[in-house]
Order: C-alpha cells, then structure tokens, then sequence
C-alpha cells in the first residue's frame, strides 16, 4: 500500500501500547483506540510515524476485533523501509498518528449470499481475515469458512494459536459454521497435520489450479456456493483472479452482485 499525504488535522495522535515480535520480519503491534474510531472488519487505517523531521504514512488492515478498545496491526518490517524501520524502533509509549477515517472495501456485507467463505492469504495479508473472523456475523452467515495461509517458511506461520481458539469455541457454541485452516509452505517440506490444520506443500494458486486445495478441503469452488477473498503478494492476487475467472467467477461490484474479493497487500 503506498505512501499517503495526509494533513495531520485529519488525524488523531496515539500511543504504541505492545510489540509482538513473531520473526526478525514479522511484527503484531498494538494501539490506543479513538473512542470515535469506527471500523467494519476487513477495512484498514492510515497511520503515520515522525522519521527524521518528517511525517511518514502507511496504510495496515486492522486485526484486532470490532469490539475491542485497543487496534491491532499485522506488520512486515522491509529492510531499508522509512516507516517499518522507525515502527521496529518503537517502544511503548511512543506516539503513533491514526487518520480519523478507516478505508477499504474487502469486507463481507459485499457479498450478496453465498454457502462457502474463502479466505486466501500469503504473508501478512492474513491481517483482515483476523478480524473478519471475530465478527460473530460471519459464523451465521455461512456454512463453511476457509482459511488458507500460504508463506514461505514455517517461522512465518503466525496466529495459528488465536485461530484453532477461534475455531474451537465456536465448536464449544455450536455455531452454524466450520472453520477449516490451512497452511501452505513454499521453501520448507510439508508440514505435518496438527490439531486438525490442513498442511500442504506449494503455492496458493498451484494448489487451487491443480485441484488439491480442494480436495484436501472437501469442498469445491464454485460461483454458485462460493464466495471468496485474496488478499497477500500483487503476483498471488493477480494469478488469482485469472484462476477464478476461469471458473466463471466474477469480482464483486457495486450492485451488480460477483463472487471474490482481492486486495494486494505487502
């Protein structure tokens, strides 16, 4: 997501609360939260840091709940990057500009029905399947949720604690629908299965286009049942879409219906 130029007037100064650090790359960074910040699960905000004198804005999909009074942010630190390498050096406390507004249209109450939600990620595009996932909405709304997050090594498989809670308390309530997680290497062998996680070898669109994504699933894709997200590396999200298509897929549209969602993110 590119640079913005956003006059400090449209945003609200806020304080870095904790630092996660999954990786020497990957982060989990936490807020103070505007009592008048609203957001719709799978939208993302503008935040701004001071690096040398100046301001610097990037835009991260947030991954903590509607509900929650604090904001969470999924972050790849890009060496040599003006703001990741100032968010690494950050320290509790520390302030953070949030512009007022949230943005972003990969958000659910796009899809007009559907029985089947997938949810396509690599790398940090994981980020707004996170709170999707704790919008009670979405477990009433469909039959089966799909998440699929392909990375390249395992290190990189952050989450997975919070997401097997996620589908085991909604097993505990008896919610309408499943979660089924999978996770998806690229330079390290197949994982093994673990509570429960589908684990296999390959890129995200390999497994889609030669069939074991899902079959491992049990479930096909199709525009009459499926509906879906893509959300992770320009290349994935770009090859995604010809797949789909291929399928008789369309992407969602204002007013005029469509079965995916893609938004490219680093």
């Amino acid at each position: 997501m590119d640079q913005h130029n956003i006059v400090l007037d449209k945003a609200s100064q806020e304080s870095l609360i904790s630092v996660r650090r999954w990786s020497d790359k990957l982060i989990t960074f936490r807020i103070t939260r505007p009592s008048a910040y609203h957001f719709v699960p799978g939208q993302f905000s503008r935040l701004g840091l001071q690096v040398d004198g100046a301001m610097v804005w990037r835009a991260y999909s947030i991954t903590s709940a509607q509900q929650e009074q604090e904001l969470e942010y999924y972050a790849v630190i890009v060496p040599q990057g003006l703001f990741s390498s100032a968010l690494k050096q950050l320290r509790p406390g520390d302030p953070v500009w949030l512009e007022k507004l949230s943005y972003g249209f990969m958000t659910v109450d796009r899809f007009a029905d559907g029985e089947d939600f997938w949810m396509l990620a690599t790398g940090t595009g994981l980020g707004p399947y996170l709170t999707i996932l704790q919008q009670p909405e979405v477990w009433q709304r469909f039959r089966h949720l799909v998440l699929v997050h392909g990375v390249r090594q395992i290190a990189e498989l952050s989450y997975q604690d919070q997401l097997c809670a996620l589908r085991d308390q909604a097993r505990a309530l008896q919610l309408p629908a499943t979660l089924h997680l999978v996770q998806a290497t690229t330079r390290e062998a197949q994982l093994p299965r673990s509570d429960g996680v589908t684990a296999l070898h390959g890129r995200v669109t390999t497994l889609l286009s030669d069939g074991s994504l899902e079959r491992e699933v049990g479930l096909d894709i199709n525009a009459e049942k499926s509906r879906l997200m893509a959300c992770g590396n320009p290349d994935m999200v770009t090859e995604m879409r010809e797949l789909l298509r291929q399928r008789g897929l369309s992407p969602c549209r204002r007013n005029a219906g469509g079965q995916f969602i893609t938004e490219d993110y680093w």
